[in-house]
C-alpha cells in the first residue's frame, strides 16, 4: 500500500497544502471573519499550541481550541495553512471547525497492532454489535467525531487526509481496524442535529469518509472525496441533503444511505435528497483530487474487475428508507444504482430522475427485497414499493448483466415505474444462459453478482406486482441469445413503447405471469394477457 502512504500532496501542485505559515500573535488576533464560518469568536488553533508541521501531534492543541469554543458558548475553531497530524478531535455544539485553504488535518499513524495512546477507544455498542459490522458500531475511534451535539459545521477548502486510518480490511501496511488506539473513520457523527459539512477535500479516509448515524437536519455539500473504502454513509438520518459532491471510491460505495440497528432500535432514513453528485470507482486513489483522473491500467481490459463507487441504499436496512429523491447524478466506471432491503425495513416513495451512467459493470438498476434479517428475532420481512425511475441513460458497452428487480417467494416488489430511459449493454449472452432458472436464495447478501449468470439481457424481473415500462429503449453491442425481458412470478406488467434490439427474438419470456400488456412496440403486435401463463416467448 505504498501508493497510499506516498506523499500525495506533492502531486499536481498540491504540495502547497503542507507548507506551514507562521502568524504572529498580532496577525492572528486580527484575523478577518472567515468566509462561510458565520459570526462569532475565532479560535486559531496555533494560539492553543498547534504547530502544523506534519510531525507534531496537534490533536491536544486543537481539542483545547474546541473546548475553549465550547466554554464560550460557541465559535469558529480556525485551522490555518499547515499540516496538523492528529488523533481524535472531539466536536462540541455551537461550533464551526474551519479548515482553510492550504490546511490539512492529517490522520496520524499508529502501529499496525494498536497502541495504548492514539485515537479514542471504540466505545461499546452492546448488545447491538452483532447486527452490523464493526465500523457501524463505533464512532469515537475516528479522526473527527461528535455525539449528542447540535448546530455544528465542518467547513473550508482544506484537506482531510486519513493516511493513518484503518479501512476494515487486511491491508499489511495499514492498522488493524479493531486494534486498540486505531482509528477507522475520518468524520463520524451520532445522534446529532443541525449539521453542515461543506467544501472539503478528503483523501484515503479509512472505512468511512463520513459516517452519520441518527443525524437530523444534515447538509453535506460540495465535498470532493477520493478514498480507499466508503465515501458518505447516511444511517438512520432524517432531513438530509447530499448535494454537489464528487466521490471516487473504487473499493466500496460512494454514497450509501443505510438504516442499521446501531442505535438500538429500527429507525428509517427518510426525507433525503441526493442531487448533482458524481460517483465513480474507476480512478486511481488521489487522481480525482489532483485532477489527473488516472484510470486503473487494466480496468477496461478486465471485464471481471468490477469497481464499486455507486449510490446504494443498504445493505443495513432494519429501519428502511422512505421519501427519498435522487436527481441529476452521474455514475461512471462503477456499479449501478441499488435499492435493497433485506433486514425487515421498508423501501417506499423513492424517485430517481435524471441520471447518467457510463461504463457500468453490473446491474444498472438493482431493486432487491430479501430476507437476510440481521437484527432482533421476530421482525417481519420488509416491503419495497412505489419507486419511480425516469430519464436515465446507461451506456455500458462492456456490461453483460441486466437490471434486476426481485422480491422473494411470498414477498413481491410492488408498484415500480420506469420511463424515458435508454440502456446499452454488451450483449453476448449464450443459449445456455437463456435457459437458466436461477435459484432462490433469499438469505443472501444483496449484491447483483450473487445472482450468478441470468437469462435476460436488460431486465430480470422476479416476484413483482404492478410494474410499468414506458418509452424505454434497450440495445446491445453484440448479438445475445437471451430475451431483453425475463419475467417470473409477475402480476401486472405493462410495456408501452419499448424499443427492442432490431430482429432480436424472443424479446420477452414470461414464466408464471398474468395481467401482461405490451403495446406500441415497434415490430410487435399489441398483446394483452389477462389470465396466468406458465411459459410464453414473445
Amino acid at each position: 500500500m505504498d501508493w497510499i502512504r506516498r506523499d500525495f500532496l506533492k502531486v499536481a501542485g498540491l504540495a502547497t497544502l503542507v507548507a506551514p505559515v507562521m502568524l504572529s500573535r498580532g496577525a492572528r488576533s486580527a484575523i478577518a471573519p472567515i468566509p462561510g464560518a458565520g459570526a462569532g469568536i475565532v479560535f486559531d488553533v496555533r494560539s492553543f499550541g498547534a504547530i502544523g508541521d506534519g510531525k507534531t501531534i496537534d490533536s491536544p492543541a486543537i481539542n483545547r481550541a474546541i473546548e475553549a469554543a465550547g466554554a464560550k458558548g460557541g465559535g469558529t475553531v480556525y485551522v490555518p495553512t499547515g499540516t496538523y497530524a492528529c488523533y481524535s478531535l472531539r466536536l462540541t455544539s455551537h461550533m464551526v471547525l474551519y479548515i482553510d485553504h492550504g490546511a490539512t488535518i492529517l490522520a496520524a499513524d499508529t502501529p499496525r497492532e494498536g497502541t495504548a495512546s492514539g485515537y479514542d477507544p471504540a466505545e461499546s455498542n452492546a448488545p447491538w454489535e452483532a447486527f452490523q459490522d464493526f465500523g457501524h458500531n463505533h464512532w469515537h475511534n475516528s479522526l473527527i467525531w461528535g455525539e449528542n451535539i447540535h448546530d455544528v459545521a465542518i467547513l473550508g477548502p482544506g484537506l482531510i487526509w486519513g493516511r493513518g486510518l484503518a479501512r476494515g480490511r487486511d491491508d499489511p501496511d495499514l492498522p488493524i481496524e479493531d486494534a486498540p488506539g486505531v482509528g477507522d473513520k475520518a468524520i463520524a457523527l451520532k445522534n446529532c442535529r443541525n449539521v453542515i459539512v461543506r467544501d472539503l477535500s478528503m483523501l484515503a479516509c479509512g472505512h468511512f469518509a463520513v459516517l452519520a448515524t441518527g443525524v437530523d437536519n444534515l447538509t453535506i455539500d460540495n465535498l470532493k472525496i477520493d478514498t480507499n473504502r466508503d465515501g458518505i454513509n447516511i444511517d438512520c438520518c432524517r432531513n438530509v441533503r447530499v448535494v454537489n459532491c464528487s466521490v471516487n471510491s473504487p473499493w466500496d460505495d460512494a454514497i450509501c444511505p443505510k438504516s442499521s440497528f446501531a442505535l438500538g432500535y429500527a429507525r428509517a432514513t427518510e426525507n433525503v435528497t441526493i442531487a448533482n453528485c458524481y460517483v465513480t470507482g474507476g480512478y486511481q486513489l488521489g487522481s480525482l483530487l489532483d485532477g489527473s483522473f488516472k484510470p486503473f491500467v487494466d480496468y477496461r481490459e478486465n471485464r471481471d474487475w468490477h469497481r464499486t463507487g455507486r449510490i446504494k441504499f443498504g445493505t443495513e436496512s432494519n429501519g428502511g428508507f422512505r421519501n427519498i429523491a435522487v436527481t441529476n447524478c452521474i455514475f461512471e466506471s462503477c456499479r449501478g444504482l441499488v435499492l435493497a432491503t433485506v433486514d425487515g425495513g421498508i423501501i417506499e416513495d423513492i424517485t430517481v430522475v435524471g441520471v447518467t451512467m457510463r461504463d457500468i459493470r453490473n446491474a444498472p438498476i438493482f431493486l432487491a427485497l430479501g430476507a437476510r434479517m440481521r437484527g432482533p428475532s421476530g421482525i417481519p420481512i420488509g416491503t419495497l414499493k412505489r419507486v419511480l425511475i425516469s430519464n436515465v441513460t446507461c451506456h455500458g458497452p462492456l456490461n453483460e448483466m441486466p437490471s434486476i428487480i426481485s422480491g422473494i417467494p411470498g414477498h413481491a416488489v410492488e408498484d415500480i415505474r420506469i420511463s424515458d430511459c435508454t440502456f446499452l449493454h454488451g450483449g453476448g449472452g449464450t443459449a445456455e444462459m437463456a435457459a437458466l432458472q436461477p435459484a432462490e436464495r433469499p438469505e443472501d447478501y444483496p449484491e447483483p453478482a450473487f445472482f450468478g449468470p441470468l437469462p435476460a439481457q436488460h431486465f430480470y424481473l422476479r416476484h413483482v406486482r404492478n410494474i410499468e415500462f414506458n418509452n424505454v429503449e434497450v440495445a446491445s453491442v453484440a448479438a445475445d441469445a437471451r430475451p431483453s425481458f425475463w419475467l417470473g412470478d409477475v402480476r401486472g406488467a405493462d410495456l408501452q413503447n419499448v424499443k427492442f434490439p432490431r430482429g432480436a427474438r424472443p424479446a420477452c419470456v414470461l414464466n408464471d405471469v398474468s395481467d401482461f400488456r405490451m403495446l406500441f412496440s415497434r415490430g410487435f403486435k399489441d398483446l394483452s394477457i389477462d389470465g396466468p401463463v406458465s411459459h410464453l416467448e414473445i
